[in-house]
């Protein structure tokens, strides 16, 4: 689902797991309650949209006594938080260089507030709608700026996880909400909305007051010369002395990198797309489309239309059902973190993608096999959506997000990470807005229901194959070796490559690494410019 985490730069620490790393780890972790934002504003609005006192308020009588929204409205209505997430998320990375990682957050926090204030003093769409957008901006923002804080503050060895507990945030954001749905949806009044919608402003006054007390990133407050503040701030980190022999030795690190930045320029956003030795373009389209695949998985299909969905397949009480889902998303997000470090990227999508696909044509089949009425076949349809979300939580949802932060180059990470953050909203917003028309009865519609999943079940054949073409395994190596493992091998060979260069990366070192990236890159500019 988006709003997952980027990884940007190369966190602190080596390689091992010094007992003074685990203060940093918490601290960043901290940090990943940003995801309750999103998942929590999600969660809120699958429900809140189908409740009698919502609809009462913004919908019109549909001649019967019972209150209704067009198609047209229901899907500007879900999907315009993803059109300020789109812009949010460009807005993040300006805002994180001017005010710094944690106070653009505290600031996002604001904005998302005040979006959040307008939902709840609405009493009709445009005001309602004007309130999803700016509090889709506050969240494009932290989209951005958390998993940039959480990479350039965690410990290199385990980044991946750290970066993944964003998106297990998101997964807690929306059973928190489906949870207060369903207590609050008998409500006889607007309090009903009301409560679910108002909440929010307790998730984001808890990460703006915690953020406030944590540590700058130590990468930023260098980048901006201000070295004594950096030694202060990584000394939090490290629970270590700011004269701390280890924590110069990470700050020379830090410079180090900065440094390689620094020599190889500037790039502008054409740079992305250019071929070259480092397989720029193919590196960023993979990061772009990989976004995107992401979002073609179906899975905020569940988490924006579930509770109607599921109550237009007959089952009693959809609400209840949304909880259920949302645990086992939650649950299963759990061993992705695990595994991401362990079992490897590459291959845990394949499996996912085949998994995925597996169950949502079952889903597809049973739904139009059988009739709704059906008690076995009801539960069959449940089990097998849990099933699918169970795939996506431990795959796709946080190691496509680790994927986007570790393949890029140096010199256009920043600019190829923000495009891929924007690819993903982009499409989130896309498919919000589509899946009402694709699903709803009456005129103008498609009116497919349940046969949507055959088209899920399509597009997870095409991540499958997407994988297996484009995404090589990056398990354990840092950003600087897996520039070399794009130069020198595909992504079908890469599993072999890749011990290769863990081997070779364990004798020369981080900072070894890096130097000799920068002196092949300075090769390769050399050659390109004798040749022209």
């Amino acid at each position: 689902m988006a709003g997952g985490p980027v990884a940007a730069g190369g966190g602190i620490g080596g390689t091992g797991t010094p007992k003074n790393k685990w203060s940093g780890i918490l601290m960043t972790a901290f940090a990943a309650f940003g995801g309750i934002l999103f998942g929590y504003d999600t969660g809120v609005i699958g429900g809140v949209k189908v409740m009698d006192s919502w609809l009462r308020t913004f919908g019109k009588d549909n001649g019967s006594g019972t209150y209704g929204i067009s198609t047209s409205t229901e899907s500007l209505v879900v999907s315009i938080l993803s059109a300020g997430t789109f812009f949010g998320a460009l807005l993040a990375a300006p805002m994180g260089d001017f005010l710094g990682r944690k106070w653009g957050i505290v600031s996002a926090c604001l904005v998302f507030s005040f979006g959040v204030a307008l939902q709840m003093g609405a009493k009709a769409i445009p005001l309602f709608v004007v309130g999803r957008i700016f509090a889709g901006l506050g969240v494009g923002m932290v989209s951005c700026l958390v998993p940039m804080y959480q990479s350039e503050c965690s410990p290199k060895w385990i980044r991946g996880a750290v970066v993944s507990c964003y998106q297990w945030a998101i997964t807690i954001g929306l059973l928190l909400a489906s949870i207060v749905n369903n207590a609050t949806q008998h409500r006889p009044n607007n309090s009903a909305w009301q409560i679910p919608t108002g909440i929010q402003f307790i998730w984001a006054l808890i990460l703006a007051a915690g953020m406030s007390l944590l540590p700058e990133s130590p990468r930023y407050l260098i980048k901006r010369h201000r070295d004594e503040d950096a030694a202060h701030a990584l000394a939090r980190l490290l629970s270590a002395s700011p004269h701390d022999p280890e924590v110069s030795v990470e700050l020379d690190e830090i410079r180090a990198n900065l440094r390689a930045e620094e020599e190889l320029g500037e790039s502008s956003y054409a740079d992305c797309f250019k071929m070259t030795h480092n397989k720029i373009l193919f590196r960023v389209l993979s990061g772009i489309f990989l976004q995107a695949w992401q979002q073609l998985t179906g899975i905020n299909f569940i988490f924006y239309y579930g509770t109607t969905f599921f109550k237009r397949s007959g089952i009693s009480d959809p609400f209840l059902i949304s909880v259920a889902t949302n645990v086992v998303n939650v649950g299963m997000t759990v061993p992705g973190i695990w595994l991401v470090d362990r079992a490897g990227r590459r291959s845990l999508l394949l499996i996912g993608a085949a998994g995925m696909l597996f169950c949502e044509y079952i889903v597809a089949i049973v739904g139009v096999a059988v009739s709704d009425t059906n008690l076995a076949a009801q539960k069959v349809l449940i089990a097998f959506v849990c099933i699918y979300i169970a795939f996506f939580a431990a795959t796709w949802g946080p190691i496509a997000w680790v994927i986007t932060g570790e393949i890029f180059p140096l010199n256009v990470r920043a600019k190829a990470m923000s495009m891929a953050t924007a690819s993903n909203w982009l499409w989130n917003f896309g498919i919000g807005y589509a899946t009402p028309y694709l699903v709803n009865p009456g005129a103008g519609n498609a009116n497919l229901g349940v046969k949507v999943f055959f088209i899920w079940g399509s597009t997870c054949v095409g991540c499958l194959i997407f994988t297996y073409f484009c995404i090589p395994e990056t398990k354990g190596l840092s950003l600087e070796a897996i520039d070399v493992l794009y130069q020198n091998t595909t992504p079908i060979h890469s599993v072999a490559y890749r011990r290769r260069l863990i081997a070779e990366e364990e004798a020369l070192g981080p900072v070894g690494m890096q130097e000799k990236e920068l002196g092949h890159e300075k090769e390769k500019s050399g050659e390109h410019l004798e040749s022209v």
